[in-house]
């Protein structure tokens, strides 16, 4: 986000306790203080987004390779200290760790409406290495408990039960490549009309999450939009900036304008767009594409705004990462004519 601020980068007992050998010491510090550069870079990064001489490959290659070496780094450092220390709690790095894989995809997100479709999936394929070997690492340092039956299930405390929906809730968030707490947006709505008006095209992330039988309604510019767990909904969204990320939709139907949108799990679901590059779907099966027909007062000072005013025909570009063959994926198809919507106006 914009107006984001750097965090600080908490530490723990380790790097003060006596009982604990001095070597283990220096690995955890250096471990803490390469977490804490990458989080600077990061939104470093960020910040540099707004400044057009960052599109181009090269640059965002630099900046991508040195992410991910550093969170490569940390998470080989981290595997090194149960060694001497097993007992040491090693959750608050697992978070920063996870934390900063997903940071880095919203980077790919941010910027892939100018990189070749080559080096989209090539960093894709690069943060999805990443994930599992955080899930291994965490399984390796972390230990989960083998499932077994018993005849009387042993009652869970109240801070077990807490926890339990914790890490629950992290696992959900960790699924789906973005931490959806941290931006403002609807969430766990049913059957309500939700509506947002956007007065300044500096607003940053905006997340709609876990809603059900919804209409959306989103007027104005803003920066990014990430999509998560919806069910027959209807989203209408102004211009968006930067991306548009979208994962386990069905049976929803989006009228949305961005740079670039990457569409991820998703059921029997239409989408009419408007983008400067092809989309991208993966490991989505009934989806069909149209073009662009939202309309209010000032969308096309918006539009302009975004450098989204011109329809280039990308809405029926797509690209499914999935099939790789050289005939036309069955998964998704364009909507026919006469089955297409009117322009909405709000």
């Amino acid at each position: 986000m914009d107006n984001q601020q750097a965090l600080p980068i908490a530490t723990d007992d380790i790097s003060t306790d006596p009982t604990v050998d001095p070597t283990t010491q220096r690995k955890h510090a250096a471990m803490i203080e390469r977490l804490s550069n990458l989080h600077q870079s990061r939104v470093s990064n960020k910040s540099n987004t707004k400044d057009p001489s960052f599109e181009s490959t090269q640059s965002f290659l630099l900046v991508f390779t040195n992410s991910k070496q550093g969170i490569e780094s940390s998470l080989a450092q981290i595997q090194q200290i149960p060694d001497s220390n097993p007992n040491q709690d090693l959750k608050a790095d697992l978070e920063r760790i996870s934390l900063s894989i997903s940071d880095l995809e919203k980077l790919v997100a941010e910027n892939s409406y100018f990189l070749p479709p080559y080096e989209v999936r090539s960093s894709l394929k690069t943060i999805s290495d990443l994930k599992q070997t955080l899930d291994s690492v965490t399984s390796k340092v972390k230990p989960r408990k083998k499932f077994s039956f018993k005849n009387k299930p042993a009652k869970k405390s109240e801070t077990a039960n807490v926890l339990a929906d914790t890490a629950n809730k992290n696992e959900q968030e960790h699924q789906s490549g973005y931490k959806v707490t941290d931006s403002p947006g609807f969430r766990s709505k049913e059957n309500e009309i939700l509506v947002k008006e956007f007065k300044s095209s500096e607003v940053g992330e905006y997340v709609l999450s876990d809603l059900t039988n919804c209409e959306v309604r989103l007027k104005g510019c803003f920066r990014t939009l990430f999509i998560n767990r919806l069910q027959n909904c209807k989203i209408y969204v102004g211009p968006v900036l930067g991306s548009i990320l979208i994962e386990e939709v069905e049976g929803c139907l989006f009228v949305v304008a961005s740079h670039q949108i990457r569409i991820h799990h998703a059921k029997r679901s239409d989408f009419y767009l408007r983008c400067r590059s092809r989309p991208i779907i993966e490991q989505s099966v009934g989806v069909r594409f149209a073009p662009y027909c939202l309309s209010y007062d000032g969308i096309e000072s918006d539009l302009k705004e975004s450098n989204l005013y011109d329809d280039t025909g990308n809405w029926a570009n797509v690209d499914d990462f999935q099939w790789l063959r050289a005939v036309q994926s069955p998964n998704w198809s364009i909507l026919p004519e006469n089955e297409h919507i009117d322009t909405v106006k709000f």
